[in-house]
């Protein structure tokens, strides 16, 4: 395997090669110890395993029933109604419907999370506007400080996942709330919460309830990862029945297989275990992150997942480590480089038993400290930006425009294709400070407002109608934070409350960084529009447009859409719990 653990990185477009490959090319027929993709440990149980063997038959040989009739017997489970749900093959499928459906024109994420919600909507030529978690305040997301982002940049949807891919930062729900009403004139709001029924900082951490009520809400669930099936491919979404209608009519009949039918109907008869097992992964996350935590110049970030971030010593490089891990000791991780707002100097480690920490503890004690024959990590690669892996163009091009793209590519777009000349480019803004070890500008800083009552953090109201036009330059951001604290065993403290009764005073609108040269591979950018006003796209954008003066998925990958990125762009007897997983027993 040794020879070739690079290529398998490099051959696939997911971040890590499948289980199935990596298994193949160690020919003894056993893959590595996985902590790369998150799934539970515990469940399913070995008698659950042992009754699918005997049925293995069956499940592959006839066709599955309906996705309505396995949908009602999952919400006869979680006590919801099947008229708000949508079962999906993956939370991958449902993504994909909600953004050819729901989204129009632009989506707001917060960076680094889950790539399919940052690369979708890239892919349909939708404005994706990115707000950067601060390495220095623990990547905690700030809802006031989003809130405002999204005003100033006029995103149409919202996304938000709790607990975050990959740091595991956690909101709680009162917050959330709070600011799904303050958001209610968005087209969309989603909440993900595909990791949240390993949380335990809160007794009822779930919005699906408050989602139904709501006429512009998502909800998306996993089932997957919480119940340690990936392969089977199954999860769904909580919405008004109106949502749910919409999403659920696109899907196939049978896009559900006959292994998601016969989990879901076997899970009525062993919601006892499935509660076990979730307590169990919660004492393993502590025990893991107090074992990490011990190891000189690693960080380990607070989570709420069934995960942990952690931050490689100075001087080691993610691909380096992760490569030596795999090849001298059999062990998978996740590095980090091809995520968005995060760096190869990153890991995300799923949360495993402690016989196999154990093993991790000691493999990356050898590769970083030196005490194999092979000596420590070798230092980053200096290429000026920390960025060693990963989507290096989506890197710059984040650096130079926080996600905002080329203003008038659309345009531009539009007069080619009318044999029209291009426009003059505009004169350059001065750079935008960095944040800490993320690559990407600051957002705007907050403008100072009084609090609400209680102490609580107010939200902007609905934005009344604004010419579009370019925007002007803004103050000087504030100051990075106070760094987090390190220690990931004590929980996070509660959210202030949102009061979206006081509104903040008017963001000035985001003005791009100064853009930095671009390397060899990416090509180079389109000349800047002059400042002019530019009318309210309507309509859906038509196919191969950006939205808005946004950058299709290749543009931002530095390719043509033609042909595939460069080699060094992509490494490649209780009651059951309810919807949140946090049921008591009854």
């Amino acid at each position: 395997m040794a020879d070739n653990v690079t290529s398998l990185f490099r051959s696939t477009a997911a971040h890590s090669p499948s289980m199935a490959a990596l298994t193949r090319e160690g020919g003894d027929g056993a893959g590595p110890v996985d902590f790369c993709i998150p799934c539970n440990p515990y469940f399913p149980t070995p008698a659950m395993f042992d009754d699918m063997s005997a049925r293995l038959r069956d499940i592959i040989t006839y066709y599955p029933s309906s996705a309505d009739t396995i949908t009602a017997e999952l919400c006869s489970l979680l006590q919801l109604p099947p008229q708000c749900v949508a079962m999906g093959n993956g939370s991958t499928e449902l993504i994909t419907w909600i953004d050819h459906l729901l989204v129009r024109e632009s989506l707001a994420v917060p960076v680094p999370t889950f790539g399919r919600w940052t690369d979708q909507p890239m892919e349909t030529g939708k404005r994706v506007d990115m707000f950067p978690l601060q390495e220095s305040s623990g990547f905690a997301l700030d809802l006031a400080q989003y809130a405002e982002f999204i005003r100033a940049r006029g995103t149409r949807v919202a996304v938000i996942c709790n607990p975050n891919n990959p740091d595991g930062g956690f909101l709680h729900k009162h917050a959330i709330v709070q600011f799904m009403d303050a958001m209610a004139d968005l087209d969309l709001v989603v909440i993900d919460e595909s990791f949240l029924e390993f949380a335990d900082a809160e007794a009822e951490p779930s919005v699906v309830q408050e989602a139904m009520l709501r006429p512009n809400v998502i909800v998306l669930r996993s089932l997957g990862k919480n119940f340690g099936l990936h392969g089977i491919r199954f999860g769904y979404l909580v919405a008004n029945p109106a949502l749910a209608g919409r999403v659920r009519s696109m899907l196939p009949k049978w896009n559900l297989n006959s292994f998601a039918e016969h989990v879901v109907f076997m899970l009525k008869e062993h919601g006892s275990e499935y509660a076990q097992s979730l307590t169990q992964v919660r004492r393993d996350r502590l025990d893991m992150a107090s074992q990490l935590s011990s190891l000189p110049g690693l960080t380990v970030y607070p989570s709420q997942g069934n995960f942990l971030f952690v931050r490689l010593p100075v001087g080691a490089e993610g691909t380096v480590v992760r490569d030596r891990m795999l090849t001298e000791h059999r062990i998978l991780v996740r590095e980090c480089g091809n995520k968005i707002g995060s760096s190869s100097r990153f890991l995300r480690l799923v949360v495993r038993p402690q016989v196999d920490v154990r093993r991790l503890v000691s493999g990356l004690e050898q590769v970083l400290y030196g005490t194999s024959r092979r000596g420590a990590a070798v230092p980053e690669l200096g290429n000026g930006t920390s960025y060693s892996s990963g989507t290096a163009a989506v890197d710059r091009l984040v650096s130079e425009t926080n996600g905002a793209g080329m203003r008038g590519l659309a345009a531009q777009a539009a007069g080619a294709g009318a044999g029209g000349p291009r426009p003059a480019a505009a004169p350059a803004p001065a750079p935008a400070p960095a944040a800490v070890g993320t690559g990407m500008p600051l957002p705007a800083a907050a403008s100072a407002v009084p609090a609400g009552p209680g102490g609580g953090m107010p939200m902007p109201a609905a934005p009344q109608p604004v010419p579009q036009q370019i925007p002007q330059p803004m103050p000087a951001p504030a100051p990075p934070l106070a760094p987090a604290a390190q220690a990931p065993a004590q929980p996070l403290a509660p959210a202030q409350p949102l009061t979206p009764a006081q509104p903040l005073a008017p963001a000035q609108p985001f003005m791009p960084a100064q853009p930095l040269a671009p390397a060899a591979q990416a090509p180079a950018p389109a000349p800047m529009p002059s400042p002019m006003p530019t009318p309210m796209a309507t309509g859906p954008t038509p196919p191969g447009v950006p939205a808005r003066g946004g950058l299709t998925a290749a543009q931002v990958r530095g390719t043509n859409g033609l042909s595939p990125a460069p080699a060094t762009g992509w490494p490649a007897a209780q009651s059951w719990p309810n919807a949140a997983g946090m049921g008591q027993a009854g």
